[in-house]
Parts: structure tokens; sequence; C-alpha cells
């Protein structure tokens, strides 16, 4: 598994955290930046980079980090093919993964603390996507994304 990260000034610590943590489970990372949490950057640069690396299979998944998840998040799910979700807690991390197929992560610096946004990434990582009647509903909204990319 290779997950690509990315994050704006906003999440810079936290992406610094995922890293170590990845690094202790021997997971393999590419960091597509920002490199700094002193100069403000533009998140949506960095949703679109980590997206595009997901996308373009250099990548298997992105985790991308902003003050609160959300925008970056919004940013991601602009690129066709990236199905990214916000996530605050563990339940709804092993549910993005396990019944809508996410393959980007969001989190929020700012609304997390380490110990749980690590929990949440170590949640979201070992969960597979359940398919049957999920993948059904997944499908539905690609269909709504080919509808509306025409």
């Amino acid at each position: 598994m290779k997950i690509g990260l990315g994050c704006d000034h906003g999440g810079y610590n936290l992406k610094l955290d995922i890293i170590n943590f990845l690094q202790s489970k021997d997971i393999e990372y590419i960091d597509y930046g920002t490199n700094n949490a002193n100069e403000s950057v533009d998140y949506p640069v960095f949703g679109e980079k980590v997206a595009n690396a997901v996308v373009n299979t250099e990548v298997d998944y992105g985790i991308v980090c902003c003050g609160t998840g959300i925008g970056i998040s919004l940013a991601a799910n602009k690129v066709p093919g990236i199905r990214c979700a916000v996530v605050s807690d563990v339940f709804s991390a092993k549910m993005s993964k396990a019944h809508n197929n996410a393959n980007m992560l969001a989190l929020g610096e700012r609304v997390l603390g380490k110990g749980l946004a690590l929990e949440i990434v170590e949640t979201w990582i070992n969960t597979e996507f359940e398919g049957d009647r999920h993948l059904r509903r997944v499908n539905m909204i690609d269909d709504i994304e080919n509808k509306h990319n025409k």
C-alpha cells in the first residue's frame, strides 16, 4: 500500500504526525507538500495534487489535512474518480471505506487531537470495502459524477 499525503499550513503538523505513524507501520507514502507551517498556502493546490496522484495510480489512497479537513476535501472531490471523506470519528472512518469505498481521507488539525487523528488513520487504512450492495451505491455516485462531467 502506498499513501499520498498533502496539506496546507493549517494541517502541516498533523501531516507530520501521520508520516511518523506510517513510518512506524512500514507503510510507503509520498508527500506532496506543503512543507512549512509558517507560510500561508492554498489548500486547493494540495488537495488536487494528492487527488491526481490517486486517480493516476501513483498512490493507492490519499490523506489530506487542513485546519478543518473541509476545504481540502472539497478541492479533492472536484477531481473525477475521487471519493474524499472528511472524518472526525473512528466509526465514520470505518464506514467511509467499508460502505463508500473512500479513496481519500481528509482530516482537520484544528478539530482533532493527535491520538484520535491517528486512530482514525489506522482504522481507515485497515478497513476494506465491503462491496455487495455498497458497490451498487458507489456506482450510482460514479454515474452522477459522469452525468455532470459531460
